[in-house]
């Protein structure tokens, strides 16, 4: 069995891995570098890192057309419970918690940002996950600053890590760097870069620093490509 992990641009990704749909933070509609609308994702489970619109935008539409089963914190939980979604269908966790779903262990990391909902009500402790795929680890930072906190998520032994590279609302490159000798992943993926003017970056060069500096291959894909791990 194989995983393909698309990305939809800005941080939004669609994994298939074996028979399941996972969709991570759909900001698709509103987005200007997404290659595709909401309508056309499939999904069986979604995650989401934390509050902010940019990462929960088409969420609640997507829970709702699609019957996803979606993994959060609490707070963000309860949010889409008052919005229409599901309450069967929502697993609400928090940090260093896990659960057990179809596709794999999912477990919600520590992340170094702000939360809030695109109501303005608080959207608990932003968050990043790993995934226990039988192809090994898959890390999703989140929107984070460089923690040492990933010193103990590396002990994972990541098959790949997807990190934000933008700078301003999160690590920029340099960091992300440091970031990737923490975790040690054997491959990296860069997001939250390149949506809007204030987190454009040059992601070949950085790709040619992680290769100079870490051990890890960096994955660089345009919106709508995909990487099979």
């Amino acid at each position: 069995m194989s995983t393909k992990i698309t990305w939809l641009g800005h941080s939004a990704f669609a994994m298939q891995t074996g028979k399941h749909h996972l969709v991570i933070d759909p900001f698709v509609d509103d987005s200007p570098s997404a290659p595709l609308s909401a309508a056309d994702l499939k999904c069986d489970f979604l995650l989401l890192t934390h509050g902010h619109f940019d990462h929960v935008a088409d969420a609640v539409a997507l829970a709702q057309r699609t019957g996803a089963v979606v993994v959060a914190n609490y707070e963000i939980g309860e949010w889409l419970k008052s919005q229409g979604v599901d309450a069967e269908k929502v697993v609400a966790m928090n940090t260093g918690g896990a659960c057990q779903l179809p596709c794999g262990r999912v477990k919600m990391t520590p992340a170094l940002h702000s939360s809030s909902l695109p109501d303005g009500s608080y959207g608990g402790v932003a968050g990043g996950f790993i995934l226990d795929l039988p192809e090994g680890g898959v890390y999703f930072a989140g929107d984070t600053a460089l923690s040492l906190e990933m010193k103990l998520i590396g002990l994972h032994q990541l098959r790949l890590a997807v990190l934000p590279i933008g700078d301003l609302f999160t690590m920029g490159p340099a960091e992300s760097v440091e970031a990737i000798k923490f975790l040690n992943p054997q491959q990296v993926l860069p997001c939250h870069y390149n949506t809007w003017p204030p987190i454009v970056q040059d992601a070949g060069a950085w790709a040619e620093q992680v290769r100079l500096h870490t051990a890890a291959e960096p994955v660089v894909l345009a919106p709508g490509a995909s990487h099979t791990l």
